[in-house]
């Protein structure tokens, strides 16, 4: 995909996780910034535009194959493209 063609705003759906099937290489290295219930958070591991809700960790919890232990949020979740600037496209429910 060329410069052109890169989507202006992050996908419905993301994971921070390689074994995830929304895990996306691309837009992470692209840096995703990521508002929730009205506050920016760098914490969230994953989200989900449409259905209203991100996942994070549980503290320094693991489960038993070594994996962070997530708890999910509901709420309004936002999500945006760093690499565009101050003011760029936010993907958002609606």
């Amino acid at each position: 995909m060329s410069e052109d063609e890169k989507p202006t705003t992050p996908p419905e759906h993301l994971s921070v996780n390689p074994r995830s099937p929304h895990f996306d290489a691309d837009a992470l290295q692209r840096g995703v910034g990521i508002r929730f219930k009205g506050r920016e958070r760098t914490d969230i591991e994953e989200y989900s535009i449409s259905e209203g809700w991100v996942k994070v960790q549980a503290g320094k919890t693991v489960d038993r194959k070594g994996q962070p232990l997530l708890i999910k949020l509901a709420g309004e979740v936002e999500a945006w493209f760093e690499d565009l600037g101050d003011d760029p496209p936010v993907a958002k429910k609606g």
